[in-house]
Protein backbone atom coordinates (compact mmCIF):
# COMPACT_ATOMS: atom_id res chain seq x y z
CA UNK A 1 0.00 0.00 0.00
CA UNK A 2 1.15 3.63 -0.80
CA UNK A 3 1.38 6.50 1.28
CA UNK A 4 -0.63 9.12 0.33
CA UNK A 5 0.85 12.01 2.55
CA UNK A 6 4.53 11.35 3.48
CA UNK A 7 4.99 14.48 5.09
CA UNK A 8 1.78 14.40 7.14
CA UNK A 9 2.93 10.52 7.95
CA UNK A 10 6.98 12.32 9.27
CA UNK A 11 4.94 14.44 11.12
CA UNK A 12 2.28 12.53 13.20
CA UNK A 13 5.54 10.19 14.09
CA UNK A 14 7.81 12.98 15.55
CA UNK A 15 4.30 14.32 17.28
CA UNK A 16 3.43 10.07 18.99
CA UNK A 17 7.42 10.07 19.55
CA UNK A 18 7.61 12.69 21.89
CA UNK A 19 4.34 12.10 23.31
CA UNK A 20 6.06 8.52 24.22
CA UNK A 21 9.14 10.77 25.25
CA UNK A 22 11.40 9.04 22.53
CA UNK A 23 14.83 10.48 22.10
CA UNK A 24 15.61 9.45 18.27
CA UNK A 25 12.07 8.62 15.71
CA UNK A 26 12.75 6.70 12.21
CA UNK A 27 11.06 7.13 8.98
CA UNK A 28 11.59 6.54 5.38
CA UNK A 29 13.50 9.30 4.06
CA UNK A 30 12.58 11.62 0.89
CA UNK A 31 14.52 15.32 -0.26
CA UNK A 32 11.56 17.25 1.29
CA UNK A 33 11.43 15.41 4.75
CA UNK A 34 15.18 15.77 4.78
CA UNK A 35 15.02 19.81 3.48
CA UNK A 36 11.91 20.06 6.66
CA UNK A 37 14.59 18.16 9.07
CA UNK A 38 17.26 20.71 8.12
CA UNK A 39 15.01 23.78 9.20
CA UNK A 40 13.89 22.30 12.26
CA UNK A 41 17.45 21.95 13.41
CA UNK A 42 18.30 25.70 12.11
CA UNK A 43 15.49 26.85 14.23
CA UNK A 44 16.31 24.89 17.33
CA UNK A 45 13.44 22.06 17.24
CA UNK A 46 14.94 19.02 17.13
CA UNK A 47 18.44 17.77 18.38
CA UNK A 48 19.85 16.63 15.03
CA UNK A 49 18.82 14.13 11.98
CA UNK A 50 20.53 11.99 9.42
CA UNK A 51 19.93 10.22 6.20
CA UNK A 52 21.03 7.08 5.03
CA UNK A 53 20.36 4.08 3.08
CA UNK A 54 19.25 0.91 4.61
CA UNK A 55 18.53 -2.08 2.29
CA UNK A 56 18.82 0.33 -0.54
CA UNK A 57 16.08 2.63 0.74
CA UNK A 58 16.45 5.99 2.32
CA UNK A 59 15.98 6.16 5.92
CA UNK A 60 15.63 9.76 7.68
CA UNK A 61 16.11 9.62 11.55
CA UNK A 62 15.95 12.42 13.84
CA UNK A 63 16.84 12.72 17.50
CA UNK A 64 14.34 15.03 19.19
CA UNK A 65 14.86 17.50 21.53
CA UNK A 66 13.64 17.83 24.99
CA UNK A 67 13.75 20.93 27.54
CA UNK A 68 13.44 20.45 31.50
CA UNK A 69 11.53 16.87 30.52
CA UNK A 70 9.30 18.40 27.84
CA UNK A 71 8.91 18.49 24.24
CA UNK A 72 10.42 21.41 22.48
CA UNK A 73 7.76 20.81 19.76
CA UNK A 74 4.80 21.65 21.63
CA UNK A 75 2.55 21.56 18.75
CA UNK A 76 2.47 20.54 14.90
CA UNK A 77 0.28 20.98 12.30
CA UNK A 78 -0.13 20.31 8.60
CA UNK A 79 -1.62 23.45 6.62
CA UNK A 80 -1.12 21.98 3.31
CA UNK A 81 -1.99 18.50 1.94
CA UNK A 82 -2.62 17.02 -1.18
CA UNK A 83 -6.05 17.35 -1.38
CA UNK A 84 -5.89 21.18 -0.70
CA UNK A 85 -2.76 22.90 -1.57
CA UNK A 86 -2.20 25.82 0.29
CA UNK A 87 -0.34 28.50 -1.35
CA UNK A 88 0.53 32.34 0.39
CA UNK A 89 2.14 35.62 -1.40
CA UNK A 90 5.06 36.27 1.19
CA UNK A 91 3.09 39.39 2.58
CA UNK A 92 0.33 36.70 3.32
CA UNK A 93 2.75 34.15 5.28
CA UNK A 94 0.91 33.47 8.64
CA UNK A 95 2.82 34.99 11.88
CA UNK A 96 2.61 32.11 14.26
CA UNK A 97 1.82 32.41 18.40
CA UNK A 98 3.17 36.21 17.77
CA UNK A 99 6.34 34.95 16.64
CA UNK A 100 7.11 32.12 18.93
CA UNK A 101 6.87 29.49 16.50
CA UNK A 102 7.47 28.91 12.40
CA UNK A 103 5.61 28.11 9.71
CA UNK A 104 7.33 26.30 7.04
CA UNK A 105 7.29 27.65 3.65
CA UNK A 106 8.43 26.08 0.22
CA UNK A 107 9.22 28.11 -1.79
CA UNK A 108 11.14 28.27 -5.78
CA UNK A 109 14.40 28.77 -3.39
CA UNK A 110 13.76 26.00 -1.33
CA UNK A 111 12.56 25.17 1.73
CA UNK A 112 12.48 27.95 5.04
CA UNK A 113 10.98 29.16 7.27
CA UNK A 114 7.79 32.32 7.20
CA UNK A 115 10.24 34.88 8.38
CA UNK A 116 12.62 34.20 5.85
CA UNK A 117 10.46 34.06 3.05
CA UNK A 118 9.21 37.15 4.43
CA UNK A 119 12.55 38.79 4.30
CA UNK A 120 13.30 37.62 0.64
CA UNK A 121 10.19 38.99 -0.69
CA UNK A 122 9.10 34.52 -1.66
CA UNK A 123 5.58 33.26 -1.44
CA UNK A 124 5.04 29.55 -1.71
CA UNK A 125 3.12 26.27 0.04
CA UNK A 126 2.39 26.30 3.72
CA UNK A 127 3.79 23.09 4.38
CA UNK A 128 3.63 23.16 8.42
CA UNK A 129 3.04 25.14 11.44
CA UNK A 130 4.82 24.78 14.64
CA UNK A 131 5.42 25.84 18.06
Amino acid sequence: MSMQDPISDMLTRIRNAQKANFVSVVMPGSKMKCSIAKVMKEQGYIESFKQEMVDKKPVLELQLKYYQGKPVIANVKRCSRPGLRVFKKFNEIPVVKAGLGISIISTSKGVMTGQQAKLQSLGGEVICILS
